[in-house]
């Protein structure tokens, strides 16, 4: 068998496959003797016709039923061969068969990029690592975060104030106030004050009682520039009632914490460890974007369909069943597509070159390591794990850790200091 082989750029290939007749004549009987079990002829019992006859007869059909069965086959055969992986499905063209002679056609397909790691040196990533610093305010938002979710709704009649919520139908109006038909919109939740109402809007708002109407404006669109008249009629007005902050309530966030000096410590703690997460995970993804950008290389059109008709499906799923905008969607997430694809493909080729592993013992240890933070779901915990998938991941989480942490050794880090109040858009 004859295999050309042409790069048409870092991932796709051509091959021209030419298989002279001595090859394929096998083959071609095993198809020969397929088709004349279902061919019939007066005279003849299926299976039992003359070969001369059937070639007289039925040799386009032959020939076609022959490639039909084979041209896969050999395609295979001569990337086996060439020890060559496809990440797609191959476009076939060019396909002649000339019996007694030999078969040959193309195959269009494409493969993972081939590109070079570059030569890793001190200082040649250029990285930030941010430290947060929180103020009284975080501890303030976190401590009435708890009291929302331990607030008491109540039902108010004497109308709405700043805050409260109206449980209310809207109605959307043409430009001259009549309603459109199916443009109803019942039991909608709006929170006076928030969301896209400016004064004027929460000024309409404030007072309304069950059974009052209001004309509001709201946005069409997602970026909040386009806004339709809409008749409000209310259902009812519901007030969240927190609870103070004292001793009874610290015992309900947390039976082991004395006082409320004890819960700001504790909400403190947990603030931090969150800023800190959030600065690790920052600087792993600008220190592998620097790799992906230093390594320059451009993804398989193939690969990056089948990763985001991989998106689309799980947003259909969670969308459950409602329509969406697919090309919307598949728009929205192509950079981020093709982006994992870049750091996919990089990391394998740096697991190969840098031989980086984790062992079967270094899962049990780390799978140890939870229990021994969580000793409360120790069965829990073993039982997840068991399931290999459960534990590929956690493999894969720690070889990603040992992957940054060899990369770490190349970045020139900037430390800079981040005031959590400059975050929430406050004035310095």
């Amino acid at each position: 068998m004859k295999t050309d082989i042409k790069n048409i750029n870092d991932f796709t290939r051509e091959v021209k496959l030419d298989i002279p007749w001595e090859t394929i004549e096998p083959d071609f009987n095993i198809s020969l003797k397929k088709f004349s079990k279902k061919v019939k002829l007066p005279g003849f019992r299926p299976g039992k016709i003359p070969r001369d006859r059937l070639m007289q007869q039925f040799q386009p059909n032959i020939k076609a039923q022959f490639m039909d069965d084979n041209i896969y086959k050999y395609y295979l055969t001569a990337l086996q061969q060439k020890e060559i992986v496809p990440v797609n499905q191959a476009e076939i063209s060019d396909v002649h068969f000339h019996f007694g002679e030999h078969f040959s056609f193309t195959a269009k397909f494409e493969v993972e990029p081939d590109f070079q790691l570059p030569r890793f040196k001190r200082n040649m990533f250029q990285v930030q690592r941010n430290k947060f610093i929180p103020d009284e305010q975080d501890i303030n938002d976190a401590v009435d975060q708890l009291r929302r979710s331990h607030a008491r709704i109540e039902t108010i009649e004497d109308g709405a104030k700043e805050k409260d919520f109206i449980l209310c139908d809207l109605q959307k109006l043409d430009d001259s106030g009549v309603a459109i038909i199916g443009k109803k919109f019942e039991k909608q939740m709006l929170k006076v004050g928030d969301g896209s109402f400016t004064d004027d809007q929460k000024d309409k708002l404030v007072g309304l009682k069950p059974g009052s109407s209001a004309r509001i404006e709201l946005p069409d669109n997602e970026e909040k520039t386009v806004k339709s008249p809409y008749e409000l009629k209310v259902i009812k007005v519901e007030r969240e009632n927190l609870p103070e902050v004292d001793n009874d309530f610290v015992k309900l966030i947390n039976p082991e914490l004395g006082s409320v000096d004890d819960l700001r410590k504790d909400v403190q703690k947990k603030i931090n460890e969150n800023f800190e997460e959030r600065a690790r995970q920052a600087f792993e993804r600008e220190l592998s974007d620097s790799l992906i950008e230093k390594v320059g290389f451009d993804t398989p059109p193939s690969m990056v369909d089948n990763y985001l008709n991989n998106i689309l499906e799980d947003v259909k799923k969670q969308n459950n069943g409602e329509p969406i905008d697919e090309e919307k969607v598949l728009e929205s997430y192509r950079p981020s597509a093709e982006r994992n694809l870049k750091w996919y493909l990089i990391r394998k080729k740096l697991i190969i070159q840098e031989q980086i592993n984790v062992e079967r013992k270094d899962v049990d240890v780390e799978i140890e390591s939870l229990i021994s933070r969580s000793p409360n779901s120790e069965k829990e915990i073993r039982r997840f794990y068991k399931k290999p998938s459960n534990r590929q991941r956690i493999e894969d989480d720690m070889v990603e850790k040992k992957i940054l942490e060899y990369l770490d050794q190349f970045a020139k880090v900037k430390e800079v200091e981040v005031n959590t109040k400059d975050i929430r858009g406050e004035n310095k």
